[in-house]
């Protein structure tokens, strides 16, 4: 397939082709001419006889859904379109179908953004050391011939298959819940109402905040790691004097919990009652967290008589430990949660679902039901402008390597660990940026650690 678009220029594709997916803006980075040829190469690369693919609710997916369909079934694969789908619900597709699979989706970022995500077969993941970067290669090379047998193209439904299969994992089932959804015009508005249809009326209240599907996000952004856009919801607990709440970002892959009192969740927290909860289904299992998790979450599980195994920041780390201990479960303080009995993948909705599950078992309220799981005090994750990030760590390295009880390692950026507080600064792959996460024994002790770090990262800034 031959193009002129700019779209393709090697220079661009460099700085689309990111570590984990592909991401840019539309059009002038990501148009449905790169999306054909991306197909052709998907195909060409990975081999795949059939590959399903779906599509979040922004204005430009549909069309470069399309057109990567185009692309791969003219290279000899058959498509499998399953429309509309949040990312998990494309992964259920992958692992259930046994097919390869792409999303479009920018997932949080802003209107005028759109990406893929693609996995082989199975829900296993494609990043740059599996399969990304030679795909980007080929479509840089360009000059694709068709195959002598174009592949065909099928529509297929599968949200209630992928509803009744999380829920054969984590069943809701005791008292009845109220529980408010704020899908931030994003993916969650499709799932929830099929999920929650399938728990029954009788066993939740659904409240619905911002369901209509809008790519440009009218209300909020659709990413509620963000404090800001976790406020309508947390109102809306509270007038409505709901259990739970519960916030999904744009392709609704991760999940952010509201306790009863309007308070915001830690995804550490969530990691622990989640790794307890799988733990008790099979004692002694691997349990993955990154290494920005709360220290609570290997302690917890350490005690439970499980394997903390801890990690590198990001999905194809995370997926990849999986899959070489057979840890059962994984966390990752962004939100983001993944389940052996989910093909490895990460689902928002698995981990609502858990959630739930364990607060209809119980008559506490969420916030008593987590307290045994929130130990320390968090910083929150800060993003600080730095230009040479490099020798910043080195000196934080420097002034702490020595100091009383403290190791440090570089995992990933720098950690240094203390008994009474840690703090990792991690740089940005794509920013001038350090990010810091503390946490201490007690509020004190956090911001003393996190101010004092930030006084030599921000001396430079």
């Amino acid at each position: 397939m031959a193009s002129s678009s700019s779209t393709l220029d090697p220079d661009n594709l460099n700085a689309i082709f990111k570590a984990y997916d592909v991401r840019g803006t539309v059009p002038d980075q990501l148009d449905e001419a790169l999306a054909e040829a991306t197909g052709a190469a998907f195909v060409e690369v990975i081999g795949a006889p059939t590959i399903v693919v779906g599509h979040d609710m922004r204005p430009s997916s549909p069309g470069l859904a399309s057109a990567f369909a185009a692309g791969a079934t003219a290279a000899g694969a058959d498509v499998v379109m399953i429309g509309l789908a949040s990312t998990d619900q494309l992964y259920f597709a992958s692992g259930h179908l046994d097919h390869a699979g792409v999303m479009f989706t920018a997932s949080h970022n802003p209107a005028q953004y759109n990406g893929m995500k693609m996995c082989r077969a199975g829900a296993l993941p494609i990043g740059t050391d599996t399969g990304l970067a030679e795909i980007r290669d080929v479509v840089i090379r360009g000059g694709h011939e068709p195959a002598a047998t174009a592949g065909s193209i099928s529509e297929q439904d599968v949200l209630e298959a992928y509803a009744a299969h999380l829920l054969s994992l984590a069943p809701v089932e005791g008292r009845k819940l109220k529980v408010v959804v704020d899908a931030g015009n994003g993916m969650a508005g499709l799932t929830a109402p099929t999920v929650f249809d399938l728990i029954g009326t009788e066993q939740a209240e659904m409240v619905p905040m911002y369901f209509e599907l809008d790519g440009t996000f009218p209300n909020h952004e659709a990413n509620p790691i963000e404090a800001e856009n976790l406020h309508d919801l947390q109102a809306k607990v509270l007038e409505t004097g709901a259990d739970i709440g519960l916030a999904f970002d744009g392709d609704a892959d991760r999940c952010f919990l509201v306790d009863e009192r309007g308070e915001a969740v830690s995804p550490s927290t969530l990691t622990g009652l989640i790794a307890a909860r799988e733990l008790a289904k099979e004692p002694g299992s691997t349990i993955i967290h990154n290494l920005i998790t709360s220290r609570s979450v290997p302690e917890l599980v350490t005690e439970l008589g499980g394997k903390p195994v801890r990690t590198r920041v990001g999905h194809s780390y995370i997926k990849a430990t999986m899959a070489e201990t057979g840890a059962i479960f994984g966390g990752e303080h962004s939100g983001h949660f993944y389940f052996r009995d989910f093909w490895k993948a990460d689902s928002g909705m698995l981990a609502a679902l858990h959630a739930m599950a364990a607060l209809a078992e119980t008559d506490q309220p969420l916030s008593g039901l987590l307290a045994e799981y929130e130990r320390y005090v968090t910083s929150g994750e800060i993003n600080s402008t730095v230009t040479d990030q490099a020798s910043i760590v080195d000196e934080l390295e420097a002034t702490y390597a020595d100091g009383d009880g403290v190791t440090v390692d570089r995992l990933d950026g720098l950690t240094v660990s203390h008994d009474d507080w840690w703090f990792n600064v991690r740089p940005s792959n794509t920013e001038p940026l350090l990010r810091l996460n503390a946490e201490g024994s007690d509020t004190a002790t956090m911001e003393r650690v996190r101010d004092d770090v930030l006084a030599v990262i921000r001396r430079q800034s």
